[in-house]
């Protein structure tokens, strides 16, 4: 179709061209099909998700998808500012595949650094006890104490067991990562005695970091959503009222607002061709009757 960008920026060379693809313009795999849970494992994202005597495990969203999006996002834009500066466009060869390794953060920094294989530690983290999901009687809760003050807060206040903060298998970070199992052990057969929200409200103003586990009715029923206004409603001209998730950014204190719905497929095809891409109606009806658009 001589949509590709050498043709484009032939047309207008201050366009800002994106490329989307599993695993980048060149290399070997550059022909390579690329789907998110492809590339989660095979850049490494499965290897660490999931339980540490379990299988490797896809994240619940297809977050490499995502995340390639908002790396394009900010190219983008950052396109944009260098053509203010320099009157040209620019080509943006974004991928599915570098991004998930960009993705793995201090994963990638343990093992380039310091030749550290990584594991799965399922929600538990590999430095620091207590930091992961604990079950109740009815439900479950993520507990982060980061730090020594936060453990006395938590053995003491929330658990009743003072004596664990002076305990000397658990008195340090250090010492509660070797002796995990253990301190793991006793509060969860602690947090087993009682409801969810119980436990929750024993964690009200000390500052140590917890949260329910929540399911989706139970994430948009939070108050802290409805207070934040995530949800919108959209009109869309075949749909009619469609409830969306909002955007997460607010500005000055406020929300932008939505002021169209999502395009519908090909709606823009044509304007595309026509005003960006020159090309004449003749052209287009071509491209329709050959079934290329």
């Amino acid at each position: 179709m001589g949509l590709g960008w050498e043709d484009c920026k032939k047309i207008n060379d201050k366009l800002i061209y994106a490329s989307i693809t599993g695993y980048g313009q060149t290399g070997p795999y550059r022909q390579a099909a690329g789907y998110d849970v492809v590339i989660e494992g095979e850049a490494g994202l499965m290897h660490i998700t999931g339980e540490p005597d379990g299988p490797p495990c896809k994240v619940g969203v297809a977050v490499t998808d995502i995340s390639t999006g908002l790396y394009a996002h900010g190219a983008i834009m950052a396109g944009l500012l260098s053509r203010q500066q320099t009157g040209k466009g620019v080509w943006i060869d974004c991928n599915l595949f570098e991004t998930q390794i960009a993705g793995l953060a201090n994963i990638a920094s343990n093992y380039l650094i310091g030749n550290k294989e990584a594991s799965r530690h399922g929600t538990s983290h590999p430095s620091i006890v207590p930091y992961q999901v604990f079950p109740c009687k009815d439900g479950f809760i993520m507990i982060g104490a980061g730090n020594e003050k936060q453990f006395a807060l938590l053995a003491e206040k929330v658990l009743g067991k003072p004596e664990l903060a002076t305990d000397g298998r658990f008195s340090t970070n250090g010492r509660r990562v070797k002796n995990r199992a253990e301190l793991v052990q006793i509060i969860t057969s602690t947090l087993m005695q009682e409801n969810r929200d119980h436990w929750l409200q024993k964690f009200q103003g000390l500052g140590v970091p917890h949260g329910p586990i929540n399911n989706i009715e139970q994430t948009f029923d939070h108050p802290q959503a409805k207070a934040r206004g995530v949800t919108i409603e959209v009109e869309h001209p075949r749909a009619g009222k469609v409830k969306m998730v909002a955007p997460a950014v607010h500005y000055n204190g406020k929300r932008m607002p939505v002021t169209r719905p999502p395009p519908y497929l090909s709606q823009h095809t044509e304007e595309v061709l026509s005003k960006d891409l020159g090309y004449s109606p003749e052209r287009i009806a071509e491209l329709r009757k050959e079934k290329i658009i």
